[in-house]
């Protein structure tokens, strides 16, 4: 099967990427994996200045998948610009940067910073983050925050937009046709579940910041149905993640309709994860007798 296509007009080798948060800045991967064979990867949010992240413990390993509150660490846009960025603009594969911020402002401005750099292909907005002029109402949960945010980086930004949407919602689809109304080239779906895990013993919270993101295997049906609802709603390509592990997980997220797809918490115990799950996803349509790989999106069949 012919695994090569391509996501709003950036040419992928396959459809499988490394997700934001799993897979660093992806330069500190290189001896592990080859990078250039890659679908992508996407490097971890990005802000306007430097972020410490949350107080420990951030991890922490559920029966069927992690919980994380990392609470977006990172070096901060122009510290990556200046020693990350240079790096990754040898590589021979896409790249794209997650930004994030807690008004439209640090968004556009992370955007701007990037914009005049080689090396990105693209930008992939993390909308979970609470709007702090708007007294803390998440960019995900409001379509018209999400609206105005989109279509304050879209004037922004010279590379093409993938706007990541929450899982936490009460439906999907109204926050994917406002991503798409504001000019969002794409969408990435989902992000983690907010989730809480108690030590009975001591009654606290195995998390230091208390509540964490559930992501990995646990979550992969519900990660299905909100891709298959989002990619029914919208015309712009959507990329599915939460909880693949496999190619044929793989497999059924782009039958649900992505048309791309990107690996998290499977990297935190195999970093060659991506490579593993696209050489799979080949076996599997191979096996199919499927020719390409297009020929799998959006073909699920539900009663």
């Amino acid at each position: 099967m012919t695994l090569e296509t391509t996501v709003c007009g950036i040419a992928l080798k396959n459809p499988v990427l490394a997700a934001s948060g799993t897979f660093g800045y992806g330069v500190e991967f290189e001896k592990q994996v080859d990078l250039n064979a890659l679908g992508g990867f996407v490097v971890k949010g990005l802000s306007r200045e430097p972020i410490e992240g949350n107080p420990p413990p951030r991890l922490y390993e559920t029966r069927c998948g992690m919980m994380n509150s990392i609470g977006l660490q990172n070096i901060g846009v122009r510290a990556f610009a200046k020693e990350k960025l240079p790096a990754l603009a040898k590589l021979r594969t896409a790249v794209f940067a997650n930004v994030f911020g807690y008004e439209t402002a640090d968004y556009v401005e992370v955007v701007r910073v990037l914009n005049d750099h080689p090396g990105i292909a693209g930008y992939e907005l993390n909308v979970s983050c609470p709007n702090t002029k708007h007294g803390g109402i998440f960019f995900s949960s409001d379509p018209a925050l999400l609206a105005d945010v989109v279509a304050a980086v879209k004037h922004a930004a010279k590379r093409p937009v993938v706007v990541k949407l929450s899982p936490n919602v009460a439906a999907i689809e109204p926050m994917a046709r406002a991503a798409e109304d504001a000019g969002a080239d794409a969408l990435s779906l989902v992000n983690t579940f907010v989730a809480l895990a108690i030590d009975a013993r001591t009654r606290r919270s195995r998390i230091g910041a208390g509540f964490g993101g559930l992501s990995g295997p646990a979550i992969k049906p519900i990660a299905l149905r909100l891709v298959y609802q989002a990619a029914r709603a919208v015309k712009i390509p959507v990329i599915g993640l939460g909880g693949i592990a496999t190619g044929e997980d793989a497999a059924e997220f782009l039958i649900a309709g992505a048309h791309a797809v990107e690996v998290g918490t499977a990297n935190f115990w195999d970093p060659a994860s991506p490579l593993r799950i696209a050489r799979e996803l080949g076996e599997f349509g191979r096996a199919e007798k499927i020719a390409k790989v297009q020929e799998l999106i959006g073909t699920l069949l539900l009663p």
